[in-house]
């Protein structure tokens, strides 16, 4: 048989894994909700410049990740690379730039042109939420309390919590003075990237993971001791928030995330179970400048990566959620017989049961083995006797014994023996 896979960095999802997918994003809904977070959906695609203005040009995503192509009308547009940009836009039809708090919540295919990697695809899956319109120190220390419930609602526990502070834009001059002293000193022992982003983004030297960069960066001096007394106050706010809900946290000063947006208040949730690639998801406050918009719009939020919670999961040998078999598999001898199962199997899925059936004409034993791969608890068989008189002849796969039973029963009796109601 021919052996057609789905292009690198895509993977295929069947059942048996889809139902994890499915458990994942359901607990996602509850989770926020509790919070006030409701349900947003965006195009998978949007036009070009809602990354370009919402990420920043000098984004290592905008300069090497974005999928990109023009339309029939010569626009250009782009496969979604994360959820905020769009979400971004979405809002931007909303009253929120009058102050009204939007909260939203996501979960989507994202798209990025990156060497796939273990927990790394170029189309991957994030669930997110974003909280825009206000901006507080406590509204920060809830929305990563959340994310941290959500986690241990779907089984991650042991997780590490990273934060830190990125301060305003007015912070970031002084801070970039202090950074780029250092880091000149050193630029011939570092990476083609970091030679780089010493030019474009000096922020994103702070990120590297090449061992011959992390030496240097771990002896950087305190950037943060720069900022604003403000700034300064406002992380400290956040800290004792997350203390008082008995959070704990990690203040890392090297984590900034990759974004050009973040301000104030960044974060990082990893897991030692991934590996060397330890991180599963992570956010931060920002501010964006929505379209047609001459001011920011502040928000806080995060995203999760799909792929990698499973694989945490999986790790942390978290049960999968059992698959909901069928009760009955309904077995019919002859074409009076199977269009009969058709009207029963109707019947029962409308009050709930969950029912497969033999739709073809074949042999008893040949739909017995149907029923025995199912992994129905009953065998629910009928041919022209059966029909004549009005009985249906119900097999517990589970002991091997049989009962007659009235068709009008069988609906009663599925439920006395499965416990489904």
């Amino acid at each position: 048989m021919a052996n057609f896979a789905p292009p690198p960095g895509t993977a295929d999802i069947f059942e048996a894994e889809a139902g994890v997918w499915r458990s994942i994003e359901n607990t996602a809904a509850d989770v926020f909700s509790r919070y006030g977070y409701g349900e947003l959906r965006t195009p998978v695609f949007e036009y070009t410049e809602v990354f370009q203005k919402g990420l920043g040009n000098e984004t290592e995503v905008v300069q090497k990740e974005m999928y990109t192509f023009e339309d029939r009308g010569g626009r250009s547009l782009t496969l979604r690379p994360e959820g905020t940009a769009g979400v971004m836009r979405a809002l931007s039809n909303t009253d929120v730039m009058n102050g009204v708090e939007q909260r939203v919540y996501y979960h989507g295919p994202m798209f990025r042109g990156e060497r796939p990697a273990a927990g790394r695809r170029r189309q991957f899956h994030q669930i997110g939420v974003e909280n825009v319109g206000r901006c507080a120190p406590l509204i920060d220390a809830e929305c990563i309390a959340m994310l941290c419930t959500f986690l241990k609602e779907i089984g991650i526990t042991d997780f590490q919590l990273d934060i830190n502070t990125r301060g305003v834009a007015a912070d970031r001059a002084p801070a970039e003075a202090v950074l780029r002293e250092y880091f000149a000193k050193h630029l011939d022992s570092m990476c083609p990237d970091c030679r780089t982003r010493f030019e474009r983004n000096i922020w994103r030297i702070l990120d590297c993971k090449q061992p011959e960069c992390g030496k240097i960066v771990a002896d950087a001096p305190d950037y943060v001791a720069s900022f604003s007394e403000d700034s300064r106050n406002y992380f400290a706010e956040v800290c004792a928030a997350l203390d008082a809900l008995k959070v704990p946290y990690h203040v890392n000063p090297r984590l900034v995330r990759g974004l050009d947006y973040y301000v104030h208040t960044v974060f990082e949730l990893s897991h030692s179970a991934l590996g060397a690639q330890t991180s599963i998801a992570g956010g931060g406050r920002y501010e964006l400048y929505l379209p047609g918009e001459k001011r920011a719009v502040p928000g806080v939020g995060f995203a999760a990566g799909v792929e990698r919670l499973i694989m945490v999961r999986e790790a942390l040998q978290v049960p999968a959620p059992a698959g909901k078999s069928a009760y009955a598999y309904l077995i019919g001898l002859g074409s009076a017989a199977r269009i009969a199962n058709l009207q029963l199997a109707d019947m029962l899925r409308k009050e709930g049961v969950p029912v497969a059936l033999e739709l073809e004409e074949r042999s008893f034993k040949a739909q017995m083995r149907g029923a025995n791969r199912s992994g129905a608890q009953f065998a629910v068989i009928r041919g022209d006797a059966e029909m004549e008189k009005k009985i249906l002849i119900v097999k517990d796969m589970n002991d091997g014994s049989q009962s007659e039973i009235e068709e009008s029963q069988i609906f009663n009796y599925i439920c006395q023996r499965s416990n489904t109601k």
